[in-house]
């Protein structure tokens, strides 16, 4: 199993993400153009690590099968930065595991 990093680590970093987190709260999801065309949902939930807080941005599915009090297990995430607030998602390679045995 992948060495999780902690979430001050996470917010300094960029890619190959691993990360066992509690989703705190949830927020209304919202449709978003893409680039590509079509449209997606997106939510940001908020994850800790008992330490520290962060953003975690959920898409499409990932929106109804994550719920508050869910502990999280993000493998091979990234980070964005928008108007200064870090962000982690699972992106297109990563995984993302549900309260994981």
């Amino acid at each position: 199993m992948a060495e999780f990093q902690s979430v001050a680590e996470v917010k300094k970093m960029r890619s190959g993400i691993n990360l066992k987190a509690e989703v705190k709260s949830k927020g209304d999801s919202r449709t978003v153009n893409l680039k590509t065309g079509g449209t997606v949902d997106v939510c940001d939930a908020i994850i800790s690590d008992g330490a520290d807080d962060m953003k975690l941005t959920l898409w499409g599915d990932d929106i109804k099968a994550v719920s508050v009090g869910d502990t999280v297990v993000i493998t091979n995430g990234y980070t964005n930065e928008f108007k200064g607030e870090v962000s982690l998602t699972k992106g297109k390679f990563g995984k993302m595991e549900i309260n994981p045995q």
